[in-house]
């Protein structure tokens, strides 16, 4: 794509990527892609807000070429420093020789680290300036979102606020890169919650604070470094993002996640009937099997639902591969206070339920009910397992 204009002399520099199959080698984006978006400032001095992976480098290189001449670059900020944003450093190094780097403490001992860049870097602090002639350059430190050396930058002149992972999704930009332009905004939507129940959702904490923080600025632009640029209504992902980070807090929504994994389908079976029982009380429920589905396209139902029902069998005095990833996913993703229940069938030892108690008590799950059975689910065995979830579904839905 070609520089886009978003505000006089601050223009779009970003790139699609539509090759990589596994965003940070785990979330499967080979249906829909990635952009990393950077940003040029045409002034006095002349500033670059992020840069781009490193595949992508030519490509990113010939967009800035269009606009200015590299050596003439007397700025380069770095809100993050995650490769995906920064890979193109040691090129740009070479052609813009003149450009500072400027970042957080943090960040400037990271660029040592990864691309062993120690000269012409520059420290910054929350909240100091940089006037770059009619454009001001605000810094704000928002450290774990996601990483601790992250920032944003704020342009008070045009109320626009470049904020790098934060606000992202994923997704490519087909010929739009506003909110108001593109005609299917349930689509990036969805991209932005898988995005921050992947990417950002271990960190809601940090969040909330950043929230706090950008909340004292008037923002009527707000450019992320994935996905569209929001300017008909930033207070609309930004509202997402509170709502999102306080369910790692506290209630989510009335619903269930359920996750399931079965070997010879008798925990299947059991879950089949169980489904109709759950069915009959309208509640939203989204069911998941982890043998085959990535953990990338369950997260978002664990982060927004209120109830887990797990079902899977126990595994040679353990409990199913596939859920221990599940959950241990869970646990770092920072899946936590929701109301849950289990069940599932061993063959000659449990073990599955001893481990499931133990996820419970580690991410503060309120547990409503467990069984487990031996082989086949037998008559009584369902009429317990079907309790369990009427239990489940009335404490979910409870406000």
């Amino acid at each position: 794509m070609h520089p886009v204009e978003i505000r006089p002399n601050i223009f779009w520099v970003g790139v699609n990527d539509r090759s990589t199959n596994l965003f940070e080698g785990l979330w499967p984006i080979q249906e829909v892609g990635v952009t990393y978006n950077a940003y040029l400032i045409k002034d006095e001095k002349n500033a670059l807000i992020d840069m781009s992976k490193d595949i992508f480098t030519d490509d990113f290189v010939q967009e800035l070429s269009d606009l200015i001449d590299l050596k003439d670059l007397d700025y380069i900020i770095v809100n993050h420093m995650e490769p995906d944003h920064t890979s193109s450093l040691c090129r740009l190094r070479e052609l813009a020789p003149n450009a500072k780097f400027l970042g957080m403490q943090k960040a400037i001992s990271m660029m040592n680290d990864f691309y062993s860049l120690t000269e012409n870097t520059e420290v910054v602090k929350h909240e100091d300036t940089l006037s770059l002639g009619k454009h001001t350059l605000k810094f704000l430190y928002t450290p774990g979102v996601h990483w601790p050396e992250t920032m944003m930058t704020y342009v008070p002149e045009e109320k626009l606020l470049f904020t790098c992972d934060a606000f992202g999704q994923f997704g490519v930009l087909d010929g739009c890169i506003f909110d108001d332009e593109c005609q299917n905004m349930a689509f990036f939507e969805k991209e932005a919650l898988r995005y921050y129940s992947n990417i950002i959702a271990g960190f809601s904490r940090n969040v909330l604070m950043a929230l706090d923080k950008i909340a004292a600025y008037p923002i009527s632009i707000l450019a992320p470094s994935h996905g569209i640029i929001w300017r008909k209504d930033p207070t609309r992902i930004i509202n997402l993002y509170r709502t999102w980070a306080g369910y790692a807090q506290g209630p989510a929504e009335p619903g269930i996640t359920v996750l399931y994994g079965s070997m010879y389908r008798n925990t299947e079976r059991a879950l089949d009937q169980t489904l109709q029982v759950i069915g009959q009380r309208k509640i939203p429920i989204e069911v998941f099997n982890v043998s085959i589905t990535d953990p990338s396209f369950y997260l978002p139902s664990l982060l927004t639902k209120q109830g887990v029902l797990v079902a899977c069998p126990t595994y040679e005095r353990a409990m199913f591969p596939a859920m221990v990833r599940a959950l241990d996913m869970a646990g770092i993703k920072g899946i936590t206070h929701k109301v849950a229940a289990y069940f599932g069938s061993y063959a000659w030892s449990g073990g599955a339920l001893e481990a499931f108690n133990g996820y419970a008590e580690r991410l503060s799950w309120e547990v409503v009910g467990t069984h487990q059975f031996a082989g086949s689910a037998k008559e009584n065995d369902l009429q317990q397992i079907q309790q369990i979830a009427q239990k489940l579904v009335e404490r979910t839905m409870k406000p």
